[in-house]
């Protein structure tokens, strides 16, 4: 089996709930990159994207991805950007299976409704701007998304499904 699985998907797709879960089913270690990157830089994802921008927060994002990569052992719930750049998304690819979460854009609205805060993306926008934003990131980000190993839906799929899926995944025919 994979060493290593990463779950990928917007914001609010269910990465941490699923992850944990799926870490605890496994017996493996979770790594959720989002609270790692603000346990070791001190502060919010939110603080330092206003204080550095995105693009240095990106950059730091793949840093720290390299190095989770290395994890044996681990599911590793990516923030919401994180697979979309080639150089990410091949990371993943080569060191463990790729799952993506897969939910719709107005279900992503309505979860993401009562847990804007934190997220700068989001800040300042709501009802249907939001559902509009969320499907334009979505469209963006889909090229990367999609290049999972495996994609779920992620309103519908049982959490004990993961596992099974993984595991019929094989990771030598992988890489």
């Amino acid at each position: 089996m994979t060493p290593r699985v990463y779950l990928i998907g917007f914001m609010g797709s269910g990465k941490t709930t699923i992850g944990k879960f799926l870490a605890h089913d496994l017996k493996w270690q979770y790594v959720d990159m989002d609270h790692l990157f603000e346990s070791e830089k001190g502060c919010s994802i939110s603080q330092y994207f206003s204080e550095y921008g995105e693009e240095n927060f990106r950059k730091e994002e793949t840093l720290l991805l390299e190095r989770v990569s290395t994890i044996p052992n681990a599911v590793i719930s990516t923030g919401g950007g994180t697979p979309c750049n080639q150089h990410n998304i091949e990371i993943m690819k080569k060191t463990g299976v790729v799952v993506y979460i897969n939910v719709t854009p107005e279900n992503l609205s309505i979860r993401l409704q009562k847990a804007k805060n934190g997220r700068p993306l989001l800040e300042n926008k709501t009802g249907e701007e939001l559902t509009t934003f969320i499907r334009e990131k979505l469209t963006q980000r889909e090229e990367f998304y999609r290049q999972a190993n495996i994609i779920t839906d992620g309103e519908n799929v049982p959490f004990s499904t993961y596992r099974t899926l993984i595991e019929l995944c094989p990771y030598d025919e992988i890489n």
